[in-house]
């Protein structure tokens, strides 16, 4: 799904500049708390929730290519919410999070049928990689700044 949607300014390097962006995926991410921003430089449109009940109801109304989760969300321990989501949805990419070193959890994530499992402390390099692959995003130009176009080659690299 490719659809046009606006960029924070925050993200795109301050107040008043402006940017329109060919957004490729709309992604959901559960409990991730801050470690999603580094996707902001994804032509993706992130949907942010903290609590699995929560990203369960907005599964009903919006339309997500992917869903990266916590394993052990606070509302849905033991991978709750990613065994409802693949039961409900088992053709949609996913990608667990789970406890670094964690046998257990990888494990029951794999059987799950994820698309993919990282550890809570993979590098933000790997994070943004593996979705940037999960989604055929690769090759796309990462999102840094907006500047003049002299600039360009130094504010985007390619993924």
């Amino acid at each position: 799904m490719k659809s046009i949607a606006p960029i924070d300014e925050a993200a795109v390097g301050g107040v008043g500049k402006k940017m329109i962006v060919l957004v490729q995926a709309t992604v959901l991410t559960v409990g991730l708390n801050g470690r999603n921003e580094v996707l902001r430089e994804l032509p993706i449109r992130l949907i942010t929730m903290q609590s699995g009940l929560e990203a369960a109801r907005s599964l009903k109304n919006e339309k997500v290519n992917s869903v990266i989760s916590r394993w052990d969300l606070d509302d849905m321990p033991n991978g709750r919410f990613l065994k409802s989501l693949k039961a409900a949805k088992p053709h949609i990419p996913t990608i667990a999070f789970v406890r670094p070193g964690s046998i257990n959890q990888e494990i029951a994530a794999r059987s799950l049928g994820v698309s993919a499992v990282l550890a809570e402390d993979a590098t933000d390099d790997l994070f943004r990689d593996t979705v940037a692959n999960l989604l055929g995003l690769k090759g796309v130009f990462a999102i840094k700044a907006i500047a003049p176009a002299e600039n360009i080659k130094e504010l985007m690299r390619e993924r």
